[in-house]
């Protein structure tokens, strides 16, 4: 038998296991309980020796709102981070440049990169700083005052990233701690 709908209470003959009924069913897979073994056995639903003894329609479970929020954040977080990425962009003067670390004791080697990599570090830093901010905010388990108490932490990581502000061609893309408001 070709991969068919069998709805739950849906009676099959497998070779193996004898009869049985369909107790679940998802897009891969059927979960069968057979009398002979008493047990539910899960078989794939493109199985070619089954054997259909009495078919029930399929029943479909209408989609909930909440489970086309969960799709939508599900999309929103996994796509979000790329697209900010490219709108922003690095100030002209820096491009193609490098960053040089220098360190005190002189028999060590300096360490250059490029601000290019640099920059984006602090983007994805940045980035998976808001993704965080909204798992916090979104979070079941957290109170008001913990995600406030949270908050807090992740404001004063954005006042210490001020420093690359330097790199960013907008003053939009800039980070902002608790100070001053431009």
């Amino acid at each position: 038998m070709t991969s068919m709908e069998l709805g739950i209470g849906s009676q099959i003959r497998h070779p193996k296991f004898g009869k049985g009924v369909v107790v679940e069913a998802d897009a891969s897979y059927y979960k069968i309980y057979f009398n002979f073994t008493a047990e539910v056995k899960t078989i794939a639903r493109d199985f070619p020796n089954f054997e259909l003894i009495e078919k029930k329609e399929a029943e479909y479970m209408p989609i909930t709102l909440s489970d086309i929020e969960k799709a939508v954040e599900n999309v929103v977080r996994k796509t979000q981070p790329k697209e900010e990425i490219t709108k922003i962009s690095m100030a002209q003067k820096w491009i193609n440049g490098t960053l040089t670390f220098n360190p005190f004791n002189p028999d060590l080697s300096n360490k250059e990169i490029p601000i290019k990599t640099f920059f984006h570090k602090i983007v994805m830093l940045r980035e998976r700083l808001r993704v965080l901010e909204q798992n916090i905010n979104n979070h079941a388990k957290l109170d008001d005052e913990d995600r406030i108490h949270l908050q807090q932490y992740i404001t004063r990581i954005y006042g210490s990233l001020t420093t690359f502000n330097v790199l960013f061609v907008d003053k939009a893309d800039h980070f902002k701690g608790a100070g001053k408001e431009d």
